[in-house]
């Protein structure tokens, strides 16, 4: 595979590892306040003597926020990779995807031309009690004309969100038709869980894709409702899951294991060792268990699979984890914005540190993941090892290591079906996500005889018709996809089919209809003997 084929398509495979999804604790603090540990009011620190003198004179005028913000930006670039400052300006939609929640009007939208479009409706939320539908175009947002002129998706946010309660007035336009709504905001969920279902008889899947304050409510009530289907086996996908609040990692664990086995501890300079321990009768103890993990499974992930895997409870598919086993927590700082600063490591039942080596400086720590695909350590088992770390041996003997992320028990490489330029393309231009969303608008009444994702996984296809409407649409971002190979044209049509369930299901039913073909799932169900 050339360079180029690597620099268009992997950032979207990294996507979830390299924007932030690692930096989260175990103890996230809303009101913390900045204490005298950090800063004295008593004497000022040279920093803000510098920024004084700049702002008093200096011969331009300058905002000092911006250099006093660069000035602990690169302080805490000589920490590690997970101690970051957030400005206030970023600090609202982080917190409000921790607490797995926020307050808006529950749609999800993309602009074409201009144009504002609704793709998804969350169900029985504030804009389908009002009547919004796939399809619809906004033309005013309260006294706003958000047509004809160029707006970004958070100038959209701004204007959408408000408090729970609140009204806001919005004309849309339904085909040639103009509709005046009234949209009453509420909290929408942002869930962590993207599907929970029986996959074959007696089996359940779960893919949990962050772990928020409402990760392990999500995940009960999934088992629930599998464990009322007759579950025996799980399948629990962690793939791409950056991590995020251990305490829910550490929860959903103690599901798991038995009797009072040790989950995690944590440990630093200033902190004491904690011990997280199992502490009740879980409702998945027994049964076959497969924990699929991949190089963006990161951090509270990491906490989880290491403690299963060693306990020898779950048998670890797929490939080796990013690697993350710092702990941070988050202070609230004066101004609005906030310290996210690493306080701890994590340590793996066994004593293992799953922290990768971050010595040679974050540029080189965040290229570490192209470095191991350039090695061969998504493509073969032996390149995907980590070895030279300190060795663990499991209950069973099983021998496993520390200093560089999770190894698993059975490897899967990565899929490169698809990983041409042109199709890297239709995912760059997005070129397939317009194709999908603007085809099941004009569609909506055929898509709709589906009840479900499983009878729409067998009794629908990307027949001719539909692929010679999406090779007219795609030439219009001057992409020939009928240049593409037999491998490369079906994985295109897949991935087509899981998009048209996703936007009638959401991820329930990409997950549903994408995991039919998902060469890691196949490998876990024949591991479970399906």
């Amino acid at each position: 595979m050339g360079n180029n084929k690597l620099k268009l398509w992997l950032p979207l495979i990294f996507s979830i590892v390299m924007i932030g999804g690692m930096f989260l604790g175990y103890k996230m603090k809303e009101k913390m306040p900045v204490t005298a540990r950090f800063f004295s009011a008593e004497r000022k620190g040279t920093v803000q003597e510098v920024l004084d003198l700049i702002s008093k004179r200096y011969v331009d005028p300058i905002k000092t926020d911006t250099l006093a913000d660069a000035a602990i930006e690169e302080m805490l670039s000589h920490l590690d990779p997970h101690s970051i400052f957030i400005p206030s300006s970023d600090l609202q939609e982080i917190n409000e995807d921790l607490a797995g929640k926020f307050e808006g009007i529950g749609i999800e939208f993309n602009i074409f031309n201009d144009t504002i479009n609704v793709l998804t409706v969350l169900k029985g939320g504030p804009s389908e009690n009002a009547g919004l539908q796939p399809g619809d175009k906004f033309l005013k947002i309260g006294d706003s004309a958000v047509t004809g002129h160029r707006m970004d998706a958070n100038q959209v946010k701004q204007l959408l969100r408000g408090l729970r309660g609140s009204k806001v007035q919005v004309t849309m336009l339904r085909g040639k038709e103009k509709k005046e709504l009234t949209i009453t905001r509420g909290i929408i969920p942002l869930y962590s869980l993207d599907a929970g279902y029986m996959i074959a008889p007696a089996t359940g899947y779960i893919r949990l894709n962050k772990f928020s304050e409402t990760t392990y409510e999500e995940f009960m009530e999934a088992m629930q409702k599998l464990k009322e289907d007759g579950v025996q086996k799980l399948i629990l996908d962690l793939r791409g899951n950056g991590g995020g609040i251990l305490q829910e990692a550490v929860e959903i664990a103690d599901e798991f294991l038995d009797g009072n086995k040790l989950i995690v501890y944590t440990q630093g300079n200033h902190i004491k060792k904690q011990e997280f321990r199992a502490r009740r009768e879980g409702i998945f103890e027994e049964g076959k268990l497969i924990v699929l993990i991949d190089e963006g499974s990161a951090s509270a992930s990491e906490v989880l699979t290491g403690a299963l895997q060693d306990w020898d409870r779950a048998e670890v598919i797929g490939r080796r984890t990013f690697g993350k086993g710092l702990v941070q927590e988050q202070y609230n700082l004066n101004d609005g914005s906030a310290l996210r600063l690493t306080i701890a490591r994590y340590y793996t039942p066994l004593g293992r540190s799953i922290q990768k080596p971050y010595d040679k400086g974050i540029e080189s720590y965040n290229e570490e993941l192209y470095d191991r695909y350039h090695n061969g350590g998504m493509m073969n088992a032996d390149s995907n090892k980590m070895s030279t770390g300190q060795a663990y041996h499991t209950p069973n003997g099983k021998l496993v290591y520390g200093g560089g992320g999770i190894t698993p028990d059975v490897f899967v490489a990565m899929d490169t079906t698809g990983i041409s330029n042109k199709v890297a393309q239709l995912y760059t231009k997005n070129t397939i996500g317009n194709f999908v969303y603007r085809y099941y608008v004009d569609n909506m009444d055929h898509f709709k005889l589906f009840a479900n994702p499983a009878g729409f996984e067998k009794g629908f296809d990307i027949n001719n018709s539909i692929w010679n409407a999406f090779a007219a649409f795609a030439l219009q971002d001057s992409i020939k996809i009928n240049m593409l190979s037999e491998a490369d044209k079906q994985f295109t049509a897949r991935r087509l089919k899981s998009l048209f369930a996703r936007q009638q299901w959401r991820n329930e039913g990409f997950y549903e209809v994408n995991n039919v073909n998902d060469p890691m799932v196949i490998k876990a169900l024949e591991a479970l003997g399906e």
